[in-house]
């Protein structure tokens, strides 16, 4: 049973840190980067960041987004009238 004398659990204090050496975080570092390099497909331990090409927008699909865009707001006005006058 439990008592009832109203004792709660002892409490802990509060938990000690562990410490690590700077060698030691050298070589997880270190390690982590051979895995992300290999995983990436990379020989070097840098990574290189290749950027893709910007993807440029036409004139003529411009015009279609502005276009539809305009479709669409007439099509809410009337909505909003449609609603508001009833």
């Amino acid at each position: 049973m439990l008592p009832s004398n109203g004792a709660s659990a002892p409490t802990r204090g509060p938990r000690k840190r562990r410490r690590m050496s700077a060698e030691a975080r050298k070589r997880i570092a270190e390690a982590q980067r051979k895995r992300w390099a290999a995983i990436r497909g990379e020989s070097g331990t840098t990574p290189t960041k290749q950027q893709k090409p910007k993807r440029k927008l036409s004139a003529a699909g411009r015009k279609r987004i502005i276009e539809a865009n305009r479709r669409r707001w007439a099509a809410a006005r009337g909505a909003a009238v449609r609603t508001a006058g009833a």
